[in-house]
């Protein structure tokens, strides 16, 4: 009798860790899949940004765009590392880089004008800013990093998740990559020999940042001294032009001096 009552009390208990696995497994896929939501819907901002420059300027100021999340084991090692209570609630609030976004720009100034225009959006809210480039690392490294906060539309539920975005020339992103894959080879313990050349390499990029940008403006001049008026009547969008009849130019200039 007591045997049967001690297996009841062990089937019993065996339910109850299973209710408390499958709870704790929803509350762990709704916590990881809110960042993959923050992302999808950031990502999505910037296709727009980039579709909008590219119609409207005939230029694309972003190069490439990666995107990813931390493993589970990557965040738990830096909850370890920081101290921090081992909750979702905490974790949320206190770690901010769970989800990441790089993007990849040609020239300095357009990665000022994709910081703003991302930080201006109505719905976003600015945490933190971090200006690597105008206040480089010791070691060279540049970059502006942001930790923005986006609202996530779940079926009950609207959660606001951080993601941090980094922004870079193609230059930095090819010095970062260099110095991360040097610090990995040498397990952090890099020769001050390396660690010289890597701050002359960075010191090289910044150079070359500042030549790129002013080919850029002279660049930009030639074109706006260059337009013609055939150019300004067509549109392209989704590789179909279109053409602005003589009439409703007229029209719209017509209206537009009657308004004045």
């Amino acid at each position: 009798m007591n045997k049967q009552k001690e297996l009841m009390k062990m089937e019993e208990k065996a339910t109850v860790d299973l209710n408390q696995l499958k709870h704790l497994k929803t509350e762990l896929t709704r916590f990881m899949m809110s960042y993959k939501f923050a992302l999808d819907e950031l990502n999505t901002k910037i296709d727009i940004l980039k579709q909008e420059f590219q119609y409207i300027h005939d230029y694309n100021p972003i190069e490439h765009v990666k995107s990813r999340i931390k493993t589970p084991e990557s965040i738990l090692k830096k909850v370890y590392r920081k101290g921090y209570e081992l909750s979702l609630s905490t974790i949320r609030e206190n770690i901010h880089d769970i989800a990441g976004i790089r993007i990849t720009c040609s020239f300095i100034s357009d990665i000022y004008r994709i910081s703003e225009m991302l930080q201006s959006q109505e719905d976003i809210k600015t945490i933190k800013c971090k200006d690597y480039i105008k206040n480089p690392k010791p070691n060279g490294y540049k970059s502006l990093h942001l930790i923005l906060k986006v609202p996530v539309f779940m079926s009950d539920r609207v959660e606001d998740i951080c993601v941090e975005v980094q922004i870079r020339t193609i230059a930095m992103d090819f010095w970062a990559s260099l110095e991360h894959k040097i610090y990995y080879k040498y397990n952090k313990e890099v020769p001050k020999k390396l660690l010289n050349e890597l701050k002359e390499a960075a010191d090289s990029v910044a150079q070359l940042d500042k030549k790129m940008e002013s080919i850029h403006k002279e660049i930009n001049k030639f074109k706006e001294s260059s337009i013609s008026k055939d150019t300004i009547q067509e549109l392209l969008i989704n590789n179909e032009s279109f053409f602005f009849p003589e009439e409703f130019l007229a029209l719209y200039l017509n209206s537009g001096r009657k308004t004045d």
